[in-house]
């Protein structure tokens, strides 16, 4: 497990590589995409918050080779949470953007691995609370959105339902307690929860989400 830098960025699967859903307002990926300078815009939002807040996400690798992957910054530096029907993001929460693993390291526990990961490291940094936009049907457009059925999976509550996008929250208390139980068995890869790598169309599309009104 690494922490993300621009040293590993480019170990990304070049569909997250090349993705600035939350990185960037709509408007501005669109124009990202429009112009084919989104890997640009990715690595400027990496170095930005590296620079102004630190650590922003987690790599995993399997005998040398990445297998998976978590991103998670501040409310503040994600534009697209603005826009989500569920936020905003509690101003004591670090908003967890995106994790998946890649559909070879499937069934290997890796995806709680990377949650476990987030949860050490972002209570270390005396983060009080984590919170993100679930997919109630993953699968479809955008594939960069952690399907909620896994989130409620791993300890995290559905704070503000909705149909497509409700916005889930894990008190880092209550994380270090579910991390300390399942520790043992995550080190030994023992678990069968993963979260697969989706397929969902060309990798440079951005779609703003539906504007559903929240419950």
């Amino acid at each position: 497990m690494a922490a993300l830098t621009l040293d590993n960025l480019d170990d990304l699967p070049k569909r997250c590589r090349r993705c600035v859903f939350w990185e960037l307002s709509p408007h501005l990926a669109n124009q990202a995409v429009e112009f084919g300078s989104v890997e640009f815009e990715k690595e400027a939002w990496v170095s930005e918050v590296l620079l102004e807040w630190g650590s922003c996400g987690k790599v995993v690798y399997v005998r040398g080779v990445p297998a998976g992957y978590a991103i998670y910054a501040p409310p503040s530096a994600v534009p697209r949470a603005q826009e989500m029907p569920t936020g905003p993001v509690s101003a004591d929460a670090v908003l967890l953007t995106t994790m998946q693993v890649m559909p070879e390291f499937s069934g290997e526990g890796l995806g709680r691995l990377l949650a476990q990961s987030v949860v050490k490291d972002l209570t270390r940094r005396g983060v009080k609370a984590v919170e993100v936009f679930g997919d109630a049907r993953p699968g479809t457009e955008p594939g960069c959105v952690i399907p909620a059925d896994f989130l409620r999976g791993v300890g995290f509550k559905t704070i503000r339902p909705h149909p497509r996008w409700p916005r889930l929250r894990m008190e880092l208390r209550s994380g270090m307690t579910w991390k300390e139980d399942v520790e043992a068995a995550l080190e030994q890869l023992l678990t069968s929860v993963s979260i697969p790598m989706q397929s969902t169309g060309p990798v440079e599309q951005v779609e703003r989400p539906a504007r559903v009104p929240a419950y």
